[in-house]
């Protein structure tokens, strides 16, 4: 209380050049915009607060989603001390001041909110101290993270709070923080009715980006003027995408140029590529997926298809940025456009396990060499046939260990060059019972 009576009076002009993303932050969990699944009236945290009883959280989304903002509006509601701390510049010592506070407060009868921006950053014996906290009520913890919960927390934390998943804002959330900084303002932003558009698709589902964006342009602007999209794009430069080549936002789109080339939607293949094109991925990490898409996705229903990605990422090494792109969308192209098959991708999963259950089987001693008299002696090679000296060049020997029998692996589809290949192989079962009936 006595920080707050000697702190310095911050002059009304001062206050009012806050930033704008600041200024217009929610007062109510009613007023917070785009998360209407957990803030709306049939939403989890307003049934929560209803129930009188709320318990620890793990807020998960992406930047500007209003993470930080809910849970401090969460606590005003519930009646809840609010603390926060960024697992960035804490350490043990900041923590274990933080979880102290809280006893003391509950001593008096009060609980605390704790909320950890970043909570991902916390290595794992930092996040195992929250759990004594959690368990005897000293604390309900909610974690904000922009990383999978799954993977970057500890299961015992995981166990003991509810992941709650925060949305990007869509356009007409976004269009609505626009009008109420045009409101705050008092003045419509400079903007073409197509720029506008614009400038929502630049802030990529950031509520905090596109009002930092808009008092951009308010700040640009001179009397009168009005910016199109060519004078928008001029002004704030563009804003990079939202995209982490380290985390989610790079699998994300991996899968979706993955899927895409797997379903035949070329466009929407190139599309997903021009999107990691653009957020900076390493061309050559996409050269490489293209190679386990060729083998994995069309592997022989179009034998081209290997050959084409190798030629594509050489060409890109020899190339290099911006003209050898074109050879990996060009790559990307034929392969989402390419007969599929995964029968040799099957097929290869189906011998490793089977490689794994039998053990070391000896293969049949007739196909075995037999560079010594003792191996000679043991019947190694006997009973030979050299497929050359055959009709059709066909011997139709057995060639499995004799405890395994004959297996099928693989199965070719009707489809591409692996329906030639599967009349082959019918030919040479037909000629197989035919010489060796048993």
């Amino acid at each position: 209380m006595s920080n707050d009576l000697f702190a310095p009076r911050i002059p009304q002009e001062v206050a009012n050049r806050r930033p704008l993303a600041d200024r217009l932050r929610p007062q109510t969990l009613a007023e917070v915009t785009g998360q209407e699944h957990l803030t709306g009236e049939d939403g989890v945290l307003r049934r929560m607060i209803e129930s009188g009883s709320l318990g620890s959280m793990i807020f998960w989304g992406p930047p500007g989603t209003g993470k930080t903002t809910v849970a401090r509006l969460l606590s005003g509601e519930a009646g809840l001390a609010f603390e926060q701390i960024s697992a960035i510049f804490s350490g043990v010592a900041d923590l274990k001041k933080v979880f102290e506070g809280a006893r003391l407060r509950r001593m008096d009868g009060r609980q605390t909110l704790l909320f950890v921006d970043e909570i991902h950053r916390f290595n794992r014996a930092q996040q195992d101290s929250f759990l004594p906290v959690m368990e005897d009520g000293t604390v309900i913890l909610v974690g904000a993270t922009t990383e999978n919960p799954s993977f970057e927390l500890n299961a015992a934390l995981l166990s003991r709070a509810r992941v709650l998943t925060f949305k990007s804002h869509d356009d007409e959330s976004l269009a609505e923080l626009l009008k109420r900084a045009e409101a705050t303002e008092e003045k419509a932003l400079p903007l073409t009715p197509e720029a506008r558009v614009s400038l929502l698709r630049m802030a990529d589902g950031d509520g905090r980006a596109v009002l930092t964006l808009a008092e951009e342009i308010w700040r640009a602007a001179r009397e009168g003027e009005t910016f199109d999209t060519e004078g928008l794009t001029r002004i704030v430069q563009r804003r990079a995408p939202v995209y982490d080549k380290a985390q989610d936002g790079h699998y994300n789109l991996i899968s979706a140029l993955h899927k895409s080339v797997r379903g035949s939607d070329p466009d929407a293949a190139l599309y997903y590529l021009a999107r990691m094109f653009d957020a900076g991925e390493d061309p050559l990490y996409l050269g490489r997926r293209l190679v386990r898409m060729a083998v994995e996705d069309i592997g022989l229903a179009d034998p081209q298809a290997l050959v084409i990605c190798n030629a594509a990422k050489d060409a890109y090494d020899y190339l290099g940025s911006p003209e050898g792109e074109l050879a990996l969308a060009q790559a990307c192209v034929y392969l989402a456009t390419a007969p599929k098959s995964n029968a040799v991708y099957t097929a290869f999963k189906a011998a490793m396990q089977a490689a794994k259950q039998n053990g070391s089987l000896l293969p049949p001693k007739h196909i075995l060499n037999a560079p010594t008299k003792l191996m000679k002696g043991e019947g190694y090679g006997d009973g030979y046939r050299y497929d050359h000296d055959e009709p059709d060049a066909f011997s139709g020997q057995d060639y499995f260990p004799e405890k395994m029998g004959r297996q099928t692996f693989y199965d070719p589809p009707e489809r591409g060059f692996e329906r030639d290949i599967r009349k082959r192989l019918e030919w040479w079962a037909k000629l197989r019972k035919e010489r060796n009936p048993r």
